[in-house]
């Protein structure tokens, strides 16, 4: 059965959509089966890799024209990592998209349909805690907590936080949170210090990997690809998702009382 990992904060730009794509490159890149899906009504996965709303079919069409999942499934250059978009929606049909994502069981159908063999499924879903997050929330197993750095979205950690309790209260009592990943950290800025410091001595669950604040994200989503297919050598940036699949997976193994596959991290 796949990991399914729900990538949710309450606040935009938190970097869910950046840590979405990259990590799952990570992942497939270290050999593990891999599917990002785009929940994001915007469309967030296909406008980082620079495609138009029309360029790909998705969810969208397994919703509206009954469409296989498996038909919509978009292959990549990694023969390990797939994509399912959002697909086409008119921009004012957003709200019956929402709708018809939280309603019934299109989405856990959808799911089951694509993920045979696959090792991790990576649901990227819109800013807020609205009827598209509570969906994936309903069908995910883990959750991803992306927190940028700075004041305003630590402030708004605690709402998020609180969903995913009742959620997991009353909707689905297999979902645990997986971790708090802070992001666009700057160790020299005090804002972003005070906030570390924070989140450090008061709230467990915090991984000890960290995403810095960097103009390589801007250059990496200005060219419509992941940091590790720029060109040259490979960046740290890079490198810190390399880092971030390392301890996600072993988190994961150790709440699911899995061992290690020491054999493979040595391949990686």
């Amino acid at each position: 059965m796949s990991h399914r990992i729900v990538l949710t904060s309450s606040k935009g730009g938190t970097g869910k959509t950046t840590t979405a794509l990259n990590l799952a490159v990570a992942l497939a890149e270290r050999g593990r089966n891999t599917i990002v899906v785009d929940l994001d009504p915007q469309g967030a996965i296909g406008l980082f890799l620079a495609k138009e709303d029309s360029d790909w079919g998705g969810l969208a069409e397994v919703m509206i024209t009954g469409a296989s999942p498996n038909e919509v499934l978009m292959t990549t250059s990694l023969p390990t990592l797939r994509i399912l978009p959002r697909g086409r929606i008119d921009p004012v049909d957003t709200c019956e998209y929402e709708l018809r994502l939280h309603n019934g069981d299109v989405l856990s159908n959808t799911l089951d349909a694509i993920e045979e063999d696959v090792d991790f499924t990576l649901i990227d879903t819109p800013s807020g805690l609205g009827p598209v997050t509570r969906a994936a929330l309903a069908v995910g197993r883990f959750v991803l907590l992306p927190l940028q750095a700075e004041p305003v979205a630590f402030r708004t950690m605690s709402q998020t936080l609180r969903v995913i309790d009742h959620v997991q209260r009353h909707e689905n009592p297999s979902l645990q949170l997986l971790g708090i990943l802070p992001t666009m950290v700057q160790l020299d800025s005090d804002p972003s210090l005070n906030v570390m410091s924070a989140v450090w001595s008061g709230f467990g669950g915090v991984l000890d990997t960290v995403i810095p604040r960097s103009g390589v994200f801007t250059e990496a989503s200005e060219l419509g690809i992941p940091l590790s297919f720029l060109g040259g050598r490979t960046r740290p940036e890079a490198r810190r998702f390399t880092l971030l699949s390392d301890e996600i997976e072993a988190r994961i193994n150790q709440m699911t009382g899995v061992e290690d596959d020491n054999e493979h991290r040595r391949l990686v």
